[in-house]
Parts: C-alpha cells; sequence; structure tokens
C-alpha cells in the first residue's frame, strides 16, 4: 500500500502555519514546511482554490496572512467510525495504548474530543484492547517518512543518509518515486543514481533526507506497490519459484519479507522470486504457510525444504507397521 501525502496535505500544514503568524512571507512558510519558496506558493494556490481567504500584501513587511473569521471546519465522527479508527490505530500501532507516545497522545486527544455518546465505546476499546508487535514491524521516524513523501510529491531529487543491517553507511542521490507500506514496514522506491537502477531502501534505516534543487519525472503508469513486489523480490543469486495450492488472496496475507512475486496459477498461485538464503527461506518463511505448496525451482530451495521435511519428520518418529 503506497503512502500517500499529496500536495493537499502540505497546504493544510502551511494553513496552520498561516493560522499561527499574523503575516507569513512565501521564503518563511517555505522554511517552516522545508520546501522551496515555489512550493510554499503554490501550497497558498491549493488554500484559495478551496476557497481559503488567503490574503496578499504588498511591501517591504507584506507577505500572505488569512482572512478574518478563518478556522478550520469541525471534524465529526458516528460511533462505527470512531471505533474503527482506534481499532486500525491499534492494529497499525502497537503502542498506541501508551498515552506518552506520539501516536498514544494524537489517539488520545481524538478520542477524548468525541461527544461522550461516541466517545465512551472508543475510550473503552481503547484502554482494554492491546495489539502485540507483529515480526518485522519497524517504525520509522516521522520527520524523516515526511520528508521523504514531500520529496515524492514536488519530484524532487533527495540525498539519501542510509544505514544497512549490517551496520555499513553510505550517501545515495536518488529520484524517490514512491513511499510503500509493506506488512509493518516502510519503503522508499526509488531510481538510485549511483548504481542507475531501481532500488528499495528501508525507512527506518535512513538515518537523514538532504533536498536538492533539481526534479525528476517518475516512470509512467507507475504502479508502487507492484514495483516494490516485483523488486524485493528479484535480483538474488538463488532463483525461487513456489507453487501454492489456493488463491492469491487467501496466501497473500501469509508471506513475509522479500519472498518474490505472487501471481495467479492453474493450480492456485505461484510465487516467483530469488533469495540469497534458502535455509532461511525455507526453514522461516515457507513453513509459516499454512498451505501445500510444491517448490518447482531452484534446487537450493528444494534441498532446503527437503532437510526442513526430514528434520520435521525425524521428530515425530517412524510410525509403526502392523
Amino acid at each position: 500500500m503506497a503512502s500517500e501525502s499529496s500536495p493537499t496535505s502540505r497546504a493544510l500544514m502551511a494553513l496552520e502555519v498561516l493560522r499561527s503568524r499574523p503575516v507569513t512571507t512565501a521564503d518563511e512558510l517555505g522554511a517552516r514546511l522545508g520546501v522551496t519558496e515555489r512550493a510554499a506558493r503554490r501550497y497558498v494556490a491549493i488554500l484559495r482554490e478551496a476557497g481559503v481567504p488567503v490574503e496578499s500584501e504588498r511591501g517591504p513587511h507584506g507577505g500572505y496572512r488569512l482572512g478574518r473569521g478563518t478556522r478550520l471546519p469541525p471534524v465529526s465522527f458516528t460511533q462505527d467510525e470512531a471505533l474503527v479508527l482506534v481499532m486500525a490505530v491499534l492494529d497499525g500501532q502497537s503502542t498506541s495504548s501508551d498515552s506518552t507516545g506520539l501516536v498514544g497522545a494524537a489517539l488520545g486527544k481524538v478520542v477524548r474530543a468525541l461527544p461522550d455518546g461516541v466517545g465512551r465505546e472508543a475510550a473503552a476499546l481503547r484502554e482494554h484492547a492491546s495489539a502485540s508487535p507483529r515480526a518485522g514491524d519497524a517504525r520509522p521516524d516521522a520527520a524523516t517518512t515526511s520528508a521523504l513523501v514531500a520529496a515524492v510529491a514536488e519530484r524532487r531529487v533527495v540525498v539519501l543518509a542510509y544505514r544497512s543491517d549490517a551496520g555499513e553507511a553510505w550517501e545515495s542521490e536518488v529520484d524517490p518515486w514512491a513511499v510503500v507500506v509493506r506488512f509493518g514496514r516502510w519503503y522508499l522506491l526509488c531510481h538510485s543514481h549511483r548504481a542507475d537502477a531501481v532500488r528499495t531502501f528501508r525507512i527506518d534505516r535512513v538515518a537523514g533526507v538532504r533536498p536538492t534543487e533539481r526534479h525528476f519525472d517518475p516512470p509512467e503508469d507507475l504502479d508502487p506497490a507492484a514495483a516494490l513486489e516485483h523488486h524485493l523480490g528479484s535480483g538474488w543469486q538463488h532463483r525461487t519459484r513456489v507453487v501454492f495450492e489456493a488463491p492469491v488472496d487467501e496466501v497473500r496475507p501469509w508471506l513475509r519479507g522479500p519472498m518474490g512475486r505472487l501471481e495467479p496459477h492453474a493450480d492456485g498461485c505461484v510465487l516467483v522470486g530469488s533469495t540469497r538464503n534458502p535455509t532461511m527461506y525455507a526453514h522461516e518463511w515457507l513453513a509459516g504457510v499454512p498451505f501445500a505448496f510444491r517448490v518447482e525451482e531452484g534446487p537450493e530451495l528444494r534441498e532446503a525444504v527437503a532437510v526442513l521435511a526430514a528434520r520435521l519428520a525425524q521428530s515425530i518418529g517412524r510410525s509403526s507397521s502392523a
């Protein structure tokens, strides 16, 4: 699922800045948002198109200011909407019950702002329900994620400071195409200038984002989620091809990590990809999928599955013959 933060979202942030200051120049607005003056003017234009009275004052002390009486419209929830909102936050953020954290504090404000009749059940759900962390979840820094989403929206080239799983650190200049959330992990899908190839970066491993003055055009008809799936499961040393005797929609939720691209197949669905560690692929990933499967490629994965099968068979002993 691609993370959406359109220019409209940035325009709402601009509105908050304008509300907090009597007069704000385009340069000051851009500095507060971390964007260029040109982008700041574009966000003001979006606000005006939406009917927000943003006035301009000329002169040495001029800038933008809001018309009198400007305020955000009230937000209201039905009881079902409030419950679904709390459930979604609990499901996506296991620490949301902690009122001292950012997510927990934000959720608490929403619940307290609800009318008594609507908020009572939402508050009870939050108090008595909890979520365990999902394996593989990794929460990226909010400011880093926001900077990347802004770069995606503005089509701006950025320089990433990145650290690998092994602790190796480097910088890479990239065209940020999309931010994609996959099974609890946040990824940046991009084109790396250094490698001249498509790359995916875990956002929780991005240590810094430095915007440049250059812009780029993303590929036409880009499907970020599909492109991420394809890239995560390709390019490794050992090819894999696994056929499951179940439909795509039933198998997909059980897949972990960069296992490959899942497609319909005559027998159910097929998972096509590659791996650098066939043993991990078989013993940790395939073993956790509760559907019958057969390995059609490659020999290293077939051998790893055979070793796992023999170990499991040995754990229950041989059946005695009559």
